[in-house]
């Protein structure tokens, strides 16, 4: 059959008739569609299958079915309703050939082949093209969620099915508390109390609260069940299993759970945010300090050094003989005493300069022990010292941290009480990172637990004597050599010593 010379004369007809049908035929939604659409669509769906049947070129019902199908898809049609716009093509054409090629059998069967081809291939392309766009709808409205989900828990507890997979992926940790036990939680959850999820559903929620926070956060969870006003975000203290305790945040609201009143909520651990604030707080308390302290120190200083000249003065002077000169002495000897704590608080308060170079850690302690040899030997302490043979080099300031050194060496000192034993050790730490550790233990009175937290603090000290910033010039020289400083109890009695400072790469 010529389909070149059929469609040319049928053209008109055709198109006619299929907007007649599509108006009234096909479905509502068809019916109020303006004249211009019908005549863009139709008269390209025409072009598309002319090409086929003609030429054997299927691109162009390509092109219509992307075109067509998007624009059909947008606008809420059905995939049944555009095939069966675009089969009446068959129910048009097909009794037309029937009608021109009677008495012809053989020829009228090809043909109606080719159309019913033709037309295969358009139903099934636009079944592929709108599963297409249904399956990226649906990763739309998936992705939509997701960013939702934080900002809409209430409406997520609604139906588990639809967030169950959700909160999955999220890193916060998700959990349901009904009558006091835990009945859902996330990986999330399980992983920052270290529980696998199956350890975590039936237990009790109080075995994750430290017990710290257990009396205010059950007085929350109390309130929240029988109704009362209770705060939907709060900061607590968690339990881990190996008892740690570490600080988080949560949201919860109340909610209905399988048909029962439970608690659903989303924590977040915020230890790294906690010690982020903490350090903003420590350097706003030292800026502060540190003004102070600089403009005392000043203040202080000029009649103190006036006052010693002239006690150096008196004491030159054949005048004063016995008990007064024995108190010029006691009096030079505080004056001087104040002067060095002058001299530490402008330490602390001025900012460091340092001039970093390669040098041997193990080396530095010796100059430092050496310097305050005398100190040893008075109080009768036994020093034991272990280098090893080899030990990388450090980039350090000799004199700041000598200083730190030394400071911390007379901590030590003058916590032993008369004869006994100072152990100094110097070695390389363990694992990928290149630290050279000192270790400086001592067999002293210790430092009581309570106090622990605070020995690093500007001024905190429990001496009858001393400003109570050792230790804190000690621990701003170290963290300035990019290193790190702890105190802990040691055993069976005394005070233990750990920093550490990086080693110097191998070239």
């Amino acid at each position: 059959m010529d389909f070149r010379n059929f469609l040319d004369r049928h053209h008109d007809a055709i198109v006619r008739e299929w907007k007649r049908r599509l108006r009234s035929e096909v479905s509502p939604r068809y019916t109020g569609r303006p004249a211009t659409e019908y005549d863009q669509t139709i008269n390209a769906a025409f072009g598309a299958y002319f090409n086929a049947l003609v030429l054997n070129d299927y691109s162009r019902i390509d092109e219509v079915v992307q075109e067509i199908g998007k624009f059909r898809f947008e606008a809420g049609f059905t995939l049944s309703e555009v095939q069966k716009a675009f089969e009446m093509f068959k129910y048009l054409v097909i009794p037309l050939v029937v009608k021109e090629m009677a008495g012809s059998a053989p020829e009228t069967i090809a043909a109606i082949d080719r159309i019913q081809v033709c037309l295969d291939y358009t139903i099934h392309l636009f079944s592929d093209f709108f599963q297409a766009l249904s399956e990226k709808e649906i990763r739309n409205y998936a992705q939509m969620l997701e960013i939702k989900v934080r900002d809409r828990t209430r409406e997520l507890a609604e139906s588990e099915a639809k967030y169950r997979t959700l909160v999955e992926e999220i890193r916060d940790g998700y959990f349901v508390n009904q009558d006091g036990k835990i009945v859902f939680s996330n990986k999330a959850f399980s992983d920052m109390h270290g529980y696998t999820v199956d350890e975590v559903i039936g237990r009790p929620y109080t075995d994750f609260v430290a017990p710290e926070s257990l009396d205010e956060v059950m007085k929350t969870y109390r309130s929240r069940i029988e109704d009362r006003k209770a705060r939907e975000h709060y900061v607590y203290c968690r339990r881990l299993k190996d008892g740690t305790s570490l600080p988080t945040e949560n949201t919860v609201v109340l909610t209905v759970y399988e048909g029962h009143k439970a608690a659903l909520g989303i924590c977040r651990d915020i230890t790294e945010r906690v010690a982020i604030e903490k350090r903003i707080r420590e350097a706003e308390n030292l800026a502060h300090i540190g003004e102070i302290t600089t403009s005392l120190a000043h203040e202080i200083r000029n009649p103190l050094s006036a006052a010693r000249m002239s006690i150096q003065m008196l004491l030159k002077s054949d005048s004063f003989k016995g008990h007064e000169r024995r108190r010029l002495e006691i009096l030079e000897q505080e004056v001087g005493r104040l002067n060095k704590i002058v001299s530490e608080m402008l330490d602390f308060a001025k900012p460091m300069k340092f001039d970093l170079r390669p040098g041997s850690l193990a080396s530095l302690i010796m100059s430092c022990l050496e310097a305050i040899d005398t100190r040893i030997l008075e109080k009768g302490i036994a020093v034991t010292t272990k280098f090893p043979a080899k030990l990388p080099l450090v980039n350090i300031d000799h004199g700041k941290m000598e200083q730190a050194v030394i400071n911390l060496l007379l901590n030590a000192i003058e916590a032993v009480e008369g004869q006994g034993t100072i152990n100094i050790t110097v070695r390389r730490t363990r694992g990928p990172s290149r630290d050279i550790a000192v270790s400086i233990t001592d067999n002293g009175h210790g430092i009581d637990p309570g106090s622990m937290p605070y020995v690093f603090d500007p001024f905190f000290t429990r001496k009858t004597k001393g400003t109570g910033l050792g230790l804190a010039n000690a621990k701003k020289i170290i963290e300035a050599h990019r290193g790190s400083i702890e105190l802990t109890p040691a055993q069976p009695a005394g005070t233990r010593v750990l920093f550490t400072i990086p080693a110097v790469e191998e070239v």
